[in-house]
């Protein structure tokens, strides 16, 4: 079941030129009042104070823009640098097997002919003593 209300008539009242001077004059005074109170040295700083705190909320805003923007360029050169590390690895991989040693060797020997030397056709060249004159 609902619940039920009795409301009582609301009373008509006729506007009369009485009662129409009187809610302006009321306003009026009402008004003067607000006039008289902005010049209080109370009302000026509180109103100094809204304003600077809507100047600093502003601030916050923009640094919160900012700081986001700035986070996704570092985002986006952190992974620009994690791709030239990678490409530098395999750069040095490549480095490592194409100066390896027995590589070195083998192309020696089919492009240029080159052939290791025995031991009879090397030749030991004897170290010049300083005291000999070094000249």
């Amino acid at each position: 079941m609902g619940a039920v209300t009795l409301e009582r008539p609301v009373k008509a009242t006729k506007l009369n030129r009485d009662a129409v001077k009187a809610g302006f004059s009321s306003a009026y005074r009402l008004s003067r009042r607000i006039f008289v109170s902005l010049a209080q040295r109370d009302l000026v700083i509180t109103l100094g104070l809204v304003a600077v705190l809507i100047a600093s909320a502003l601030g916050v805003v923009v640094s919160a823009h900012t700081n986001r923007g700035l986070f996704n360029e570092l985002s986006t050169l952190q992974d620009q640098r994690d791709a030239y590390q990678r490409q530098w690895s395999q750069l040095l991989l490549e480095q490592s097997a194409l100066s390896a040693h027995g590589r070195i060797e083998h192309l020696a020997g089919d492009s240029l002919g080159m052939v290791v030397p025995g031991k009879q056709d090397i030749v030991l060249v004897p170290l010049a003593s300083p005291a000999a004159g070094g000249r």
